[in-house]
């Protein structure tokens, strides 16, 4: 049996959990660099049995797994992984499996963004790096609103830090109601007000159908010119280049961005020049105690389908 460990960008997947038990079953490739091309992927995975994915790094729709005769298991971290076609795995009678994780650390790059972008942490750092001093003057976040486009478990997390701040939570979204959002203790808003009012605007939607390029020009247009966007959800969410227009014409101050329409962001992409974007490599879920629950429950449910003779 071969396994392949896919898109180990750290080359951590080995030290992170315990595989010792895969290992005595079958052999296991790790791959460090990352595939866009379909092609390419069906070529490299054409061999295994089972594919270790990390999120949606890698996708495994029905156009690459109906070309993987050889594919028995799927093994995807995180609770959900709306980049492998489940429906397609299992009319190939392929096993996914999935594991548990951890809000926390989204919850947390979520304000190190916010608080980057507002106080041009970056900038500032670089000049004292450069031999230089104070270069901007940024906005105290307390007093300002904070509006939460999506208020479930991150984006309600995410309101306490900025009540915490001092700042007034707005929120809406498209099943929220105004008694859970007073329970979460933010204030209901329409969508139009939601942009509007809100100083500092972050995202925190499951990506869907109806959420597909839900902020877009329109939205973009009615927020202020002091406000910043900040989205840790999914980069389609937002219409990427009318968001790129608005921060290039300074419509908007700034941008904290951690997730992008496509990854890697290509080379080039303006979204790694502009000069008021912060921009993190969708980190957000990329910590120490996120990845030991990913790849140790993989590695255990793998173990566990060997030994139970899956595929034979």
């Amino acid at each position: 049996m071969r396994v392949a460990i896919l898109d180990d960008y750290q080359n951590v997947a080995l030290s992170m959990a315990d595989w010792s038990d895969v290992a005595a079953r079958a052999e296991i490739t790790v791959f460090n660099d990352h595939l866009a091309d379909p092609d390419a992927v069906v070529k490299r995975l054409a061999p295994f049995d089972v594919v270790c994915v990390m999120r949606e790094r890698t996708p495994l729709p029905r156009s690459v797994i109906e070309r993987l005769p050889m594919l028995k298991m799927i093994a995807s971290t995180g609770p959900f992984n709306a980049a492998v076609n489940i429906a397609a795995a299992k009319e190939r009678g392929i096993y996914v499996s999935t594991t548990g994780g951890y809000v926390d650390s989204t919850v947390e790059l979520t304000w190190a963004l916010i608080l980057a972008a507002a106080r041009r942490i970056v900038d500032e750092s670089a000049s004292v790096r450069a031999g230089g001093w104070q270069t901007s003057v940024g906005p105290q976040l307390g007093g300002t609103v904070l509006g939460v486009l999506g208020l479930g478990r991150i984006g309600s997390r995410v309101a306490q830090v900025g009540k915490a701040f001092g700042m007034d939570i707005i929120a809406w979204s498209a099943n929220l109601t105004p008694e859970a959002a007073e329970q979460a203790g933010a204030t209901y808003v329409s969508k139009d007000e939601l942009f509007s009012r809100a100083d500092v605007l972050t995202i925190h939607l499951v990506l869907s159908e109806r959420s597909r390029g839900l902020v877009g020009s329109a939205e973009l247009a009615l927020m202020k010119p002091t406000a910043l966007l900040v989205n840790t959800s999914r980069g389609p969410i937002v219409d990427e280049s009318a968001l790129v227009d608005a921060l290039r014409s300074q419509r908007l101050a700034g941008a904290g961005l951690d997730v992008f329409d496509v990854e890697p962001l290509p080379t080039g992409h303006p979204l790694r020049s502009l000069d008021n974007v912060v921009a993190t490599p969708h980190i957000g879920y990329v910590a120490e105690q996120v990845y030991r629950v990913f790849y140790g429950e993989s590695a255990t449910k793998i173990a566990r389908w060997l030994g139970q003779g899956g595929g034979s």
